[in-house]
């Protein structure tokens, strides 16, 4: 009787398991800044952002659309996986790759390179609703000034 409860209690484990392991992210589909929400402590300020994730396995697709308060606009686009190597990023020119590492179904840390050298750090919290997603991004610009910002999303 006992291994007969032991084997019904690790296949309910490994279903569990398997199940937490194929529950999509939450980061997936498109999301607009909140700017009142937003913390920008030093670099420029956006006015409005929308972006927009989509899965690939063991990663992301991502193409984004920023507008800054002087006007300026950005679009950037690249797909990159949680395996901590480095992915290009096209149409961003404060960095020329990506790296992501998964910390949790809900928690993503990443880093941006230019030419090989580290010029920001990521990380991307994502509430247990799926509706909010915090962005935290620290570095410095292709002039090399400092920069560091709290984005939050809401979902569309």
């Amino acid at each position: 009787m006992k291994t007969i409860a032991l084997a019904v209690g690790l296949m309910l484990l490994l279903f569990a398991v398997a199940t937490q392991a194929q529950a999509p992210d939450p980061l997936i589909g498109t999301w607009e800044l909140n700017v009142g929400k937003s913390t920008f402590k030093t670099g420029p300020r956006l006015k409005s952002s929308t972006r927009t994730f989509e899965a690939v396995p063991n990663g992301l697709k991502y193409s984004g659309q920023s507008v800054n308060t002087d006007g300026t606009t950005s679009a950037t686009q690249w797909t990159a996986y949680f395996d901590g190597k480095d992915y290009p990023i096209k149409g961003d020119p404060n960095s020329d790759t990506i790296s992501l590492k998964r910390i949790d179904r809900f928690n993503t840390e990443g880093t941006f390179k230019k030419a090989g050298k580290v010029v920001s750090h990521l990380t991307r919290n994502v509430s247990q609703d799926g509706k909010i997603w915090t962005l935290t991004v620290e570095g410095t610009d292709a002039q090399g000034k400092p920069f560091a910002y709290v984005l939050v999303f809401d979902k569309k």
